[in-house]
């Protein structure tokens, strides 16, 4: 799988952060005492379990902004299928620097290829499905960009960035505004002509309300695979179709199987399990 990374100018506040949280006041005090300052050794990157691949250009980082003479020689690239014990990557230079890298670096390979993970293990459950697997802002704090960068490293594709990249009206909405099309039309008003519109519904009767006034989409939220049938037959392709609400991968195959066109999960980024990485001596 060919994914695009992305730029280290995106990414490297994030490490820079995370090492300076972890260095403290006074460097790595433990491995500045055991560790002569020229000692050279080499490493590997091994998964303790199988899984999907993905934040090795923020691991990378970590060591070489730690000590830029450190190589790194990947094996497995982001998105790739990696079996227990399998290299990922070779890593090679001064101790010091890698040692003092080593837990910021897996702290993002672990935490982003979970996620790569956990993405690959709903879209493999609904193989030869039309439909897509979102992710949602359900994302932690500071790390959206690399949590959905991880959700394509598993296969899957991203829901909104944010609250400015595109109108997605919710029950609250609707509740404050007095319906959905007063809601609608106050969005109308307001947002540019690029800007698309999606209408969160929860029964059939919301479904007709928000497809008679020309939205872009509708998110069905926690509905049942056999209504959301009729909503797929309702809508018959006037608005993108989105699933949402507890979606596992157990679930996810009859859902798909409705006709929907994305299934939205936010579980991916909130509460995906890590993968489990180490970083070895040769």
């Amino acid at each position: 799988m060919n994914i695009v990374p992305l730029p280290d100018l995106m990414i490297e506040p994030l490490v820079r952060a995370a090492l300076l949280e972890d260095l403290g006041r006074a460097g790595d005090i433990t491995t500045d005492a055991i560790v002569p300052a020229g000692n050279l050794v080499r490493m590997v990157l091994r998964p303790r379990q199988p899984g999907v691949v993905a934040g090795l250009d923020l691991a990378v980082l970590a060591f070489r902004l730690i000590e830029p003479s450190i190589e790194v020689s990947v094996v497995k690239a982001d998105g790739s299928r990696i079996a227990a014990d399998e290299t990922i990557a070779t890593v090679g230079g001064p101790a010091r620097g890698l040692l003092t890298g080593e837990r910021t670096a897996l702290n993002f390979l672990c935490h982003l290829s979970g996620i790569a993970n956990a993405t690959r293990t709903v879209v493999d459950a609904i193989a030869g499905q039309k439909v897509k697997v979102v992710c949602t802002r359900k994302t932690t704090p500071g790390l959206r960009a690399i949590e959905k960068y991880a959700v394509r490293a598993g296969g899957g594709s991203n829901h909104r960035f944010g609250l400015d990249d595109a109108v997605l009206i919710k029950d609250n909405h609707i509740a404050i505004a007095g319906g959905i099309r007063p809601a609608v039309e106050r969005v109308r008003a307001s947002c540019g002509h690029m800007v698309k519109v999606e209408v969160e519904v929860d029964t059939l009767d919301q479904l007709e309300s928000a497809l008679s006034l020309g939205i872009d989409a509708v998110l069905l939220d926690n509905m049942p695979p056999d209504m959301l049938s009729k909503a797929v037959g309702i809508t018959a392709g006037r608005a993108i179709t989105e699933a949402s609400g507890r979606i596992a991968p157990d679930t996810a195959p009859a859902i798909a199987a409705t006709g929907v066109d994305l299934i939205s999960i936010g579980w991916l980024t909130h509460s995906a399990p890590i993968l489990d990485i180490g970083l070895d001596y040769l």
